[in-house]
């Protein structure tokens, strides 16, 4: 199998200034063409670091991508030490890349530095794919078998590349497995408890078929893979222990793509012609972010109300003074009123309603930090269950917001809503 390595380049990545969210994203598609990511590594704007960490990958894998250290900058020294590792005899204008970078300042109304035009500089004997969305060149060198990719740092630059040039260049380079995965995905129960429920499947599957584990708060995804070719026969075996799995965790399935339960939930709603909203206190807006940073997530998303105060609560909810004086805001009865008042007053199908005390203050010995109330409901059942999540704020929030997801799913099920 084809083995890659991911390195990026920046110290604002190794001080936690960013999160190196390309690594990941590199990864994922790169394993749906058959190539294995067996290594990913950050290292700083620093030639020694770099030139390191170039011969050390040589030595590991046949594809090197490089991200990040091509800006306009002193600091961003990697094209020069790309030069330096491969041997140029030094810098050329790759005249397409200087076109691509005097549209860009054109556009924008802005003059074009020598500082900017330098940028459009590579070394001699480097294959430039060109970067049509940015100013930063791609940059491949050859070594061998082996290739290394040189890509900026800025997401959308790096994806647009990937996709376009990258990618495809590999494809034409080596001869790669196919790979087939399938997803599960499951919420309400931990790791360890579905490893045992699930066990005696997981002990009759065939070496060249792996089931691997991939938790996140409250849910876990389950990922079966083949390790060898893909053929009709093996996609079949990998659906039939699939269907197993599912068929023995009815109550806890979410599921069979790989993506998140927000979305498995807007897609199981809209394939039902379903609508939704949201009344939410403690989440603050947290779960409404959840599902509208969705593409297409109006298709069954209404909206809903941040209710932060009592006041809100009544005026948009029509949640009772009378309500709020005996139970308090935080309180079964509360979030039973502002699950029914958002599927009253916003019109949907199906609603979620959230009430709790996220701290780290407002707690007591009653209510202690971390008592959430929780609604779902639909025009003729409503459902409402009270929790305590011992976590951070964060933690508590997002708890919060899994947990409305599952009794959700849990509701829809019962309506029989697959």
């Amino acid at each position: 199998m084809i083995n890659a390595e991911i390195i990026t380049i920046g110290d604002e990545i190794l001080i936690g200034q960013i999160v190196d969210t390309n690594s990941a994203w590199m990864a994922v598609e790169l394993n749906k063409i058959g190539v294995n990511v067996h290594q990913i590594t950050s290292i700083s704007d620093e030639v020694g670091h770099i030139l390191a960490a170039l011969k050390e990958a040589e030595q590991r894998a046949d594809i090197i991508l490089i991200t990040g250290g091509l800006g306009p900058t002193k600091d961003d020294v990697t094209k020069k030490t790309m030069a330096q590792y491969f041997g140029s005899k030094g810098m050329v204008v790759h005249q397409d890349s200087l076109v691509v970078i005097e549209d860009f300042f054109k556009k924008r109304g802005l003059p074009l530095t020598p500082l900017n035009a330098a940028q459009a500089e590579v070394p001699d004997n480097c294959e430039v794919l060109l970067n049509e969305v940015g100013t930063a060149p791609c940059m491949l060198f050859e070594q061998g078998h082996k290739i290394f990719v040189s890509m900026p740092g800025v997401p959308f630059e790096m994806k647009n590349l990937m996709l376009s040039k990258v990618l495809p260049e590999i494809r034409k380079r080596y001869e790669l497995v196919s790979i087939y995965h399938r997803t599960i995905l499951t919420v309400g129960i931990g790791e360890s408890f579905l490893a045992d429920r699930i066990s005696y499947i997981e002990n009759e599957l065939p070496s060249y078929i792996k089931l691997a584990y991939l938790p996140k708060l409250g849910l876990v995804k389950l990922r079966l893979s083949c390790t060898k070719d893909t053929t009709e026969q093996i996609i079949a075996e990998v659906e039939h222990f699939a269907k197993r799995i599912e068929e023995e965790i009815p109550e806890y399935w979410a599921g069979n793509k790989d993506v998140d339960i927000e979305k498995a939930m807007l897609d199981l709603l809209q394939k039902h012609g379903l609508t939704l909203s949201l009344a939410e206190s403690c989440t603050g807006g947290y779960l409404s972010h959840l599902f509208t940073q969705h593409a297409g997530s109006s298709a069954a998303f209404l909206g809903g109300g941040i209710v932060y105060s009592n006041q809100l609560k009544k005026q948009i909810l029509g949640v009772k003074e009378a309500t709020l004086n005996q139970f308090g805001a935080v309180s079964e009865e509360t979030a039973k009123e502002m699950v029914e008042g958002a599927i009253k007053n916003f019109g949907s199908d199906y609603a979620i309603a959230i009430t709790g005390i996220a701290g780290p203050d407002g707690g007591s010995i009653e209510k202690p930090v971390g008592t959430v109330c929780i609604a779902v409901a639909n025009k003729h059942e409503t459902v409402v269950q009270k929790f305590l999540f011992n976590n951070k704020r964060l933690q508590i929030i997002e708890s919060s917001a899994i947990k409305s997801l599952h009794m959700l799913l849990t509701l829809l099920k019962k309506n029989k809503v697959y």
